[in-house]
């Protein structure tokens, strides 16, 4: 019983280590300076293109037809 309590108590810290719940914050990014901007970069990049995914699923980067005013779908300004 006490191994088993010890196994799974020793489980659990290695579980909040690995996901962010440490007493003692563990850096998320590189203490290198270029890799650091290299890996914010790439995460930046991302995220900002969630939005643009989301709209091209949904259609919604389309031009919409039930306005009353005619709508050119085409390149044009």
């Amino acid at each position: 019983m006490r191994k088993t309590r010890t196994a799974l108590l020793a489980l659990g810290a290695v579980i909040a280590l690995a996901q962010g719940c440490a007493p003692i914050p563990l850096p998320r990014y590189a203490a290198y300076p270029p890799k650091r901007v290299e890996q914010l970069l790439y995460e930046s990049e991302n995220l900002r293109q969630i939005g643009d995914e989301w709209n091209r699923f949904w259609f919604l980067d389309q031009p919409s037809h039930l306005t009353p005013y005619r709508t050119h779908g085409g390149l044009g300004f």
